[in-house]
């Protein structure tokens, strides 16, 4: 990304749409709110902007996959979400909690402080 920041909910939808892929399955929009706990419209709110932002294409039968653009976020969040996820629960953290901690702390850090943790691990 180009240093531009778009919001956490935004960094959050782009990671659900690239883990739902993971799965094999083609993405849709029910997939995502049963998977972020948000209702259908909120969803249909949020993959306006992110399509309209260049992060998200929807075929004709409402697929959604990623642009370089929206899989270069959602790549780099994923990447923070698991190893922030397995570094807390190395500390001792419950898995579900150091889950949800990931999930808050991946959008507030810095690159170069995500770097020196990783370092730390290496």
């Amino acid at each position: 990304m180009s240093g531009t920041k778009i919001y956490e909910s935004a960094e959050n939808y782009l990671e659900t749409i690239h883990v739902l892929g993971l799965r094999g399955e083609p993405v849709h929009s029910v997939e995502i709110a049963a998977e972020l706990g948000v209702s259908k419209p909120s969803v249909s709110v949020a993959m306006k902007n992110l399509r309209a932002g260049g992060y998200i294409e929807m075929d004709s039968e409402l697929h959604i996959t990623l642009t370089d653009s929206g899989r270069e976020i959602a790549e780099r969040m994923y990447e923070r979400h698991v190893f922030l996820t397995d570094w807390l629960v190395s500390l001792g953290v419950p898995a579900e909690t150091a889950a949800l901690d990931a999930c808050r702390i991946e959008h507030v850090l810095s690159a170069e402080s995500f770097e020196a943790i990783k370092r730390t691990r290496a």
